[in-house]
């Protein structure tokens, strides 16, 4: 349509265009970048006239950010580079390939091959485009575009580790992995967003590795109602970031087409050019309110919505084309009359288009391809040695195996490395550390710093990166220290990691895994390291959660988790790390444990006890000394998985006995053991001769002071007596 356009300007108007007001524009690319910004304005006047029938749900504008958003798009490459975008970007995702048929389908809520009527609209999403799945979360999505940009120089760097399948007994069917030495990764935010921590983590990152990010600020001045002067000190966020090293910085008149063009050629030059990240703050306006359901009348004054108008880019350009002789007035209105067509077709279109299958609600929830409660993971231990090992040395053992296996596994988290200032390392005057625990010494002396490293004191930012890295192909294992610090991270792994593939209906995926050291009986260990929670994250769906208890038990799960396509999140009691209970040979590196399986410790006729982590030998030091003194015979089920969990072992088990108890370690109130007892009391109801019983730790903090630890976590002298108890009844 623009090349039409374009040669009837050639043949009827006057030439008057020079290069100088165009810049590096041609007239050509020009009729077609203000086709993308107008095409761009009329799909949301569409949406509000939608929306204003009662035939979308939603809507939220890109108006006043089409220029800037545009220029970034002809920019870049789609298929080649990737794009991390958030909620305003309808002009780019329209400028590297999506359709506005592809938009209004999500507006709908139809059956749209980017969510699948899952996501609201304006979450542009497409796998060809390399448009990566946004959430409505903000400035969440920087951390992934870093991570991603990681794992592509990792890539460039390791190019037989992008190569597929590794031969027989690989259950993670690798494909290969396209990858280019001078890519970019886009991602933008609006300036309320700037006041993220997740934003100045991804510049503090990629600053520090020199990666190649464009970070583009869309400042429109307004977070929802908030003026950019209380979100940012000074209002100019430029200002603030000026001093981060390795940068590229552009401002610029994002309603200025020429200008926004070139500010872009220039950061995304820069990018490919190996020297670093670049960011562009385009100061944009928004003429339509936040969202359909904002009225800015109520907070801005009349003369600034005027002050805009006249900034407005489409009317800017529009101007330039005629004032340059590039379009007629004539050749103008047919370009916008072929634009509202093809606009108002595609509603209709999207109107007409199938709506999503109730049957397919669960899907994508987890990976359909490599379930690990699947039988594959089974498979039985061939010890290698006759030594009874601890749980830390296994879990030791297993990530070098698999790191050995797969080249795509990277380590990285605090003080996970043995030293980042390694060319002491390897001249063998330092030790090393290898984490807190010591669970990663070594790893980083045998495969190098590229695979094991250390991170910001950041928790957001190791969950953010990996997320980016396990989307594009990588599969990042990493360590949050304690789980008493995982809280900044837990607004990645709700709002992004647990739903990046069901959101965005299988086209994107984010397999981890997060180690996680957690819980108590420490003796001093106190409110910060102390804690447990795993009902938090069993909540979750999207995320697989595991905690085992002894040392093979450790070395099976995690390589399901390392070999499975879900992100996992492994527990790793302290407590048991060095403890005598649970060691064991080592069981080969083959050994895998399918997910949601338990393990009967204790084979037991009279009543049954349900538990997990550190105190599954609590369970057992009581149940032994109940059998010993009263001839009560406990059974001990240690879960190992917590999502799946083994309901069936639970069942038979519950069947057998007739009584139950279910202990952990974290709070009694609203604990995990709550959904255990609620589903057994419900489906087991005509079995049981007695009340499900439920054993925790008391409803407060775990305090200093070993004797008030004692008292506040389970210990087997309560496991004791509630098992007597229960036996009695």
């Amino acid at each position: 349509m623009a090349g039409r356009i374009a040669m009837a300007t050639r043949a009827n108007a006057p030439q008057k265009s020079s290069q100088s007001a165009l810049g590096s524009l041609s007239p050509e690319k020009l009729i077609h970048f203000f086709r993308l910004m107008y095409l761009s304005r009329k799909t949301d006047d569409r949406e509000i006239l939608l929306k204003r029938q009662q035939k979308i749900f939603f809507q939220i504008s890109c108006a006043g950010h089409e220029a800037l958003l545009v220029a970034a798009g002809l920019s870049l490459k789609p298929g080649y580079d990737w794009f991390f975008p958030y909620y305003r970007d309808r002009a780019f995702a329209l400028t590297v390939g999506q359709t506005v048929k592809d938009q209004l389908l999500q507006a709908v809520g139809a059956d749209d091959p980017g969510s699948g009527g899952r996501q609201m609209p304006s979450h542009w999403t497409s796998k060809a485009l390399r448009l990566m799945s946004p959430s409505s979360a903000t400035a969440t999505q920087l951390l992934h575009a870093v991570g991603c940009a990681e794992a592509g120089r990792y890539f460039s760097n390791h190019p037989e580790a992008a190569k597929g399948n590794y031969g027989p007994g690989d259950y993670r069917a690798f494909k290969d992995v396209d990858f280019h030495a001078d890519e970019v990764v886009y991602t933008s935010v609006g300036e309320g967003s700037t006041s993220q921590g997740e934003f100045w983590e991804a510049l503090n990152t990629a600053s520090n590795a020199k990666l190649p990010v464009l970070f583009v600020v869309e400042d429109n001045g307004y977070a929802i109602s908030t003026p950019v002067e209380a979100n940012t000190p000074g209002g100019n966020i430029s200002r603030l970031v000026a001093n981060f090293p390795n940068f590229h910085f552009a401002e610029v008149d994002g309603t200025d087409p020429i200008a926004s063009y070139e500010a872009m050629q220039e950061a995304v030059a820069y990018c490919r050019s190996g020297k670093g990240p670049a960011f562009v703050h385009g100061h944009v306006i928004r003429p339509y309110s936040h969202a359909l359901s904002d009225d800015e009348r109520w907070y801005r004054h009349p003369s600034e919505l005027d002050a805009d108008a006249l900034r407005d880019p489409i009317l800017k350009t529009e101007a330039l084309l005629l004032r340059e002789g590039i379009l007629t007035e004539e050749q103008l209105q047919r370009l916008k009359t072929e634009v509202d067509d093809e606009v108002r077709k595609a509603a209709d279109e999207a109107l007409a288009a199938p709506l999503p299958k109730i049957e397919n609600i669960t899907k994508h929830v987890y990976s359909e391809d490599l379930d690990p409660t699947d039988s594959v993971f089974s498979t039985q231990p061939k010890p290698v040695d006759a030594v009874d090992h601890t749980i830390a040395d296994l879990i030791n053992s297993t990530l070098h195996d698999e790191m050995a296996r797969d080249e795509r596994i990277v380590i990285f988290g605090e003080d996970v490395a043995d030293a980042t200032r390694d060319q002491h390392l390897k001249s063998g005057q330092l030790k090393g550390k290898g984490g807190v625990f010591k669970i990663t010494a070594g790893l980083q002396t045998d495969f190098g710093s590229d695979r094991v490293f250390n991170s910001p004191l950041a928790e957001a930012n190791i969950v953010g990166r990996a997320i980016g890295m396990a989307s594009r192909g990588l599969k990042p294992v990493v360590e949050i220290q304690f789980f008493d610090y995982i809280w900044p991270a837990v607004h990645q792994m709700r709002n992004e990691l647990s739903n990046f593939r069901w959101r965005s209906n299988g086209n994107h995926s984010s397999p981890l895994v997060i180690r996680v050291p957690i819980g108590g009986y420490l003796t001093g260990g106190s409110i910060y390291h102390s804690q447990s929670g795993e009902s938090i994250f069993t909540h979750t769906p999207g995320i697989r959660v595991v905690m085992p208890s002894s040392a093979q038990d450790f070395a099976g799960l995690l390589r399901t988790a390392i070999r499975c396509d879900d992100p996992v999140l492994f527990l790793e009691h302290k407590r048991l790390y060095r403890e005598s209970y649970g060691r064991g040979p080592n069981p080969g590196p083959e050994y895998m444990i399918p997910f949601g399986k338990a393990k009967t410790v204790k084979s037991g006729s009279d009543l049954t006890v349900i538990t997990y982590g550190a105190v599954v030998p609590r369970a057992l030091q009581a149940a032994q000394k109940l059998e010993r003194e009263k001839g009560i015979s406990a059974e001990i089920i240690d879960l190992r998985s917590l999502s799946p969990y083994d309901f069936e072992a639970i069942a038979e088990s519950v069947r057998k006995t007739n009584r139950v108890i279910v202990a952990h370690e974290d709070m009694r109130s609203w604990g995990f053991g709550a959904e255990l007892a609620a589903r057994i009391s419900d489906e087991l109801f005509h079995d049981l001769d007695a009340p499900v019983r439920r054993i925790g730790s008391m409803d407060t903090f775990v305090a200093y002071q070993p004797i008030l630890e004692d008292a506040i976590l389970p210990q087997p002298e309560h496991i004791y007596a509630a098992m007597a108890d229960l036996a009695a009844f």
